[in-house]
C-alpha cells in the first residue's frame, strides 16, 4: 500500500473501507473499498479524522484483508453454515439450518495463535436457529503475508473436525411418561406434557405418545417399555425425581434395563436430572423445574441428543461451569451465561 495525503487523493482508489461512527446512532462504512475519491469527498474524509489514505500497490506476498477474510472463511466453515461478503474486512458466519452449533475449541486456539489471524465465535454446544449469527473472522492489518493464511488453512486441513459446524437436529419420535397418582386420578392437571411438546416442536421433533401412571415402580417401568416397543426414539419420564419416599422414577428407569449415565447433576435448576440409555434410545428422568423454569439442564442435554450425540457422564459434569442460573429479575435466556462454558 502507498500512503497519500487525503488532500491529494482525488481520483485515486481506496484499498479499504473507511468507517464512520456517530455515537449512539450509527456505525457504518462511509466509503467502500474500490471507491474513487472525488474532490467533494475530501472534507468528509478529513472530518472522519483521515489525514492520509492508503492506496493499493501490487505486492505478490501481500494479501488484502477482504481476500484474506474470504480464504479464512472458506477454511473455517464446516457443514451447516453460510458466510457473507467482507464488510470492513470482516466476514460473518450464520446458521444455514436449525441445529447444534459445535466449535472445535482446540482448533480455535491454534488458528487464533497465528499472528494477525482472528476468529471469534458464539458458545459451543448451543441450539441455534436458521440465520442466527454464530462467528466472525478477519485479519488485523489491511494486508497479511501469504504465509499467515497458509498456516491457518493447513491447521484446518489437518484437524479431525471443522472449526465451525451446525449439526442438524434429527426428527425424533418422543414418548412422555407422566408419573403421579394425583395426576393419574385427575386431582391435578398435568403441566409437564404441554411444556415438553412445545420444546420438542421448536427443535423439530414431536411427542407421539403420552401415558399417565401412578407413582409405582412397576407401572412406570411398564410404561417405559411400552414406549420403547412403540418405536420411541427418546423417552421422557416426568415427576417422581426428588428424594421423597413416593418418588420412584429413578428406580423405574433402572428396572427398565437402562444403562444409567448419570443421576443427579451439578446444574441448578435441574439437579435431580437422570439420563440412561436403553440400547440406542435415551431415557430421561425429567425434574420438576422443567415445568416452570424457562431454562434448565433439560435445555442443555436434549439438543445434543437430537443432534445424534451419545453423552457420557463427563459431558454433563463439564456443564457445571456456567451451570448456575443467576435468577435475573428479567430472564434473557439464551442471551446470558447460563449453560455456557
Amino acid at each position: 500500500m502507498k500512503c497519500i495525503p487525503t488532500r491529494e487523493a482525488a481520483g485515486l482508489t481506496l484499498c479499504h473501507d473507511i468507517t464512520e461512527i456517530i455515537p449512539g446512532k450509527v456505525k457504518r462504512a462511509a466509503f467502500r473499498r474500490g471507491h474513487v475519491v472525488r474532490p467533494e469527498d475530501i472534507e468528509h474524509l478529513l472530518r472522519l479524522g483521515k489525514e492520509n489514505l492508503y492506496i493499493w500497490e501490487e505486492d505478490k506476498d501481500a494479501v488484502h484483508e477482504d481476500e484474506a477474510a474470504r480464504r479464512l472463511a472458506a477454511a473455517f466453515a464446516g457443514p451447516g453454515l453460510t458466510r457473507g461478503d467482507p464488510l470492513e474486512g470482516r466476514i460473518n458466519f450464520r446458521a444455514s439450518r436449525r441445529g447444534l452449533f459445535v466449535v472445535n475449541r482446540e482448533l480455535l486456539d491454534r488458528v487464533n495463535a497465528i499472528p494477525d489471524v482472528t476468529v471469534a465465535t458464539g458458545h459451543t454446544m448451543q441450539a441455534v436457529k436458521k440465520n442466527q449469527l454464530l462467528a466472525g473472522t478477519r485479519v488485523i492489518p489491511l494486508t497479511v503475508p501469504e504465509s499467515a493464511l497458509t498456516a491457518a488453512e493447513d491447521c484446518c486441513r489437518q484437524a479431525a473436525s471443522p472449526l465451525l459446524t451446525v449439526m442438524p437436529f434429527k426428527k425424533h419420535r418422543v414418548a412422555v411418561v407422566v408419573t403421579g397418582r394425583e395426576v393419574y386420578e385427575g386431582r391435578v392437571k398435568d403441566g409437564f406434557a404441554p411444556v415438553l411438546k412445545k420444546k420438542f416442536r421448536a427443535w423439530g421433533s414431536n411427542v407421539f405418545q403420552e401415558q399417565i401412571v401412578p407413582d409405582e415402580t412397576a407401572l412406570t417401568t411398564g410404561a417405559i417399555l411400552e414406549a420403547l416397543a412403540a418405536g420411541a426414539d427418546l423417552v421422557c419420564v416426568t415427576g417422581g425425581m426428588s428424594v421423597d419416599p413416593d418418588d420412584k422414577t429413578p428406580a423405574a428407569i433402572r428396572d427398565s434395563g437402562c444403562d444409567v449415565v448419570i443421576r443427579g447433576v451439578p446444574i441448578f435448576p435441574g439437579a435431580m436430572f437422570m439420563l440412561g440409555y436403553k440400547g440406542r434410545v435415551p431415557v430421561l428422568g425429567v425434574p420438576g423445574c422443567v415445568m416452570f423454569r424457562r431454562a434448565s439442564i433439560f435445555d442443555f442435554v436434549v439438543p445434543r441428543l437430537l443432534a445424534g450425540l451419545r453423552l457420557v457422564a463427563r459431558d454433563i459434569l463439564e456443564m457445571a461451569h456456567g451451570g448456575l442460573c443467576l435468577e435475573c429479575p428479567v430472564c434473557v435466556y439464551p442471551a446470558c451465561a447460563f449453560g455456557k462454558y
